[in-house]
């Protein structure tokens, strides 16, 4: 069964998770199809970036499905949690923009695939959090480490262990959101700005995502795998253009 729909929209693969009677609850094979999603488009010269959003009005994905959990192993649940941890660190190396357009529930599981995401728009009336602790459980799919990139140790642990809902608007103050639009507009800022990244160098933006993201490896030198790739950028057919274009008062011609 297809649990998500897919569309290219003007360069731009749009991954609709579409199980709006279950408020767009995450099954794992929701998850792998996501995943498959990406790899298909991957190689897609063409692609400008890609937008994960819900179907209806009342969740972007409101948890992970848990009626099978009272059935699972120890080895098991692992396996369900390396699943999910494989497909979100995909989308968050993924070599194009990646933005999750929020509209809103965003609990559980669905929180942890928005904060995968390289970007988040939330609408006014999107709700974020990781209530796993209720259930006598942890997040899962990475929201342990994610929410502290995003918004520190303590708002972190705060929200993780009491397991309370994060409001859009203090989902922006705190950093865990870029945007907050209209309901209206949730996919039109996301279109906006994946529009916006598409007019640089695609090279640059990719090593970019790549090069920011080594700054939470830690068996990589941020600043040396930075430095590294500012000179392989520099000799680069795509550096050389943006550079010349500078110098020649003329837009480049990225390809």
């Amino acid at each position: 069964m297809e649990y998500i729909l897919t569309e290219l929209d003007d360069k731009i693969l749009i991954i609709s998770i579409n199980r709006p009677e279950a408020l767009n609850a995450l099954k794992p094979e929701l998850i792998l199809q996501i995943g498959e999603a990406l790899k298909k488009q991957a190689n897609n010269q063409e692609l400008n970036g890609v937008i994960i959003t819900g179907t209806g009005e009342k969740a972007f994905a409101a948890g992970a499905d848990i009626k099978g959990f009272p059935n699972l192993t120890e080895s098991a649940g692992i396996a369900v949690s390396k699943e999910g941890h494989d497909v979100f660190n995909y989308i968050e190396n993924y070599p194009k923009p990646v933005i999750a357009a929020v509209n809103g529930f965003a609990l559980g599981g669905g929180c942890e695939l928005a904060m995968a995401c390289h970007m988040r728009v939330a609408s006014e009336n999107a709700l974020f959090g990781m209530p796993e602790v209720k259930l006598g459980l942890i997040p899962g799919y990475g929201g342990t480490q994610r929410l502290v990139q995003l918004i520190g140790k303590s708002k972190a642990l705060e929200y993780i262990l009491t397991g309370d809902m994060i409001n859009a608007p203090t989902a922006l103050t705190l950093g865990l959101v870029n945007h907050v639009v209209t309901p209206d507009q949730c996919l039109i800022k996301a279109k906006e700005l994946i529009a916006k990244i598409a007019r640089n160098g695609p090279k640059a933006v990719a090593t970019a995502i790549k090069t920011i993201n080594s700054y939470f490896d830690k068996k990589i030198n941020g600043f040396d795998f930075e430095m590294q790739n500012f000179g392989s950028l520099m000799v680069s057919d795509e550096g050389k253009e943006g550079i010349n274009a500078f110098l020649e008062k003329r837009k480049a011609n990225f390809r």
